[in-house]
């Protein structure tokens, strides 16, 4: 399989690495934009990722796995800022792929801790050279001040969210005049 380059559709394919943007989303370019490129991002994961086994999303779980040792199922969701239903199929996906195990809590009977197995081990080094990978398809033409700025712009995005999130007649409201 040959690694996709910037700019390319899936596995070389040769599409046009946009979307065009509707008329009716002229409002919102910004998030336009965080659109196309969290779809290429994921995109590009999935490509790298296919030789671990691993899906987009499965391998942020066995990072925090890799890190942090045994988790409960409901620490992975709040580390994750996922949903319980989602991390359930996760793990579920990743003990029939034998990368977890779930095993009683000692020090709580009604829960279970999900760990990594040794043949999940295996894989922390490819995952991690796939993160390096996708790190440098991103950022290919970026200098060192110019990955830092974009990196400081994508977090003062996450935060405007996450301020947002916290008051729900922000995240409600409607079209503003």
């Amino acid at each position: 399989m040959t690694e996709p380059e910037a700019g390319e559709g899936p596995a070389g394919a040769g599409r046009e690495a946009t979307v065009p943007m509707p008329g009716a989303a002229g409002g919102g370019p910004i998030s336009h934009a965080i659109f196309r490129l969290a779809r290429l991002h994921r995109m590009f994961a999935g490509q790298l990722l296919r030789r671990t086994g691993l899906h987009p999303g499965q391998e942020l779980v066995m990072m925090h796995l890799w890190e942090l040792g045994p988790q409960r199922q409901a620490d992975l969701v709040r580390l994750l800022d996922s949903d319980a239903a989602t991390m359930t199929r996760t793990v579920q996906r990743l003990e029939q792929a034998g990368f977890v195990r779930r095993r009683p809590s000692p020090t709580d009977r009604r829960a279970s801790l999900i760990e990594p197995t040794a043949a999940s081990l295996a894989l922390r080094t490819e995952v991690e050279r796939v993160w390096s990978r996708l790190e440098d398809l991103v950022a290919a033409d970026l200098s060192a001040d110019e990955r830092s700025g974009a990196l400081h712009t994508l977090e003062r995005l996450e935060r405007n969210l996450v301020r947002a999130a916290a008051d729900p007649a922000d995240a409600g409201a409607g079209p503003t005049a």
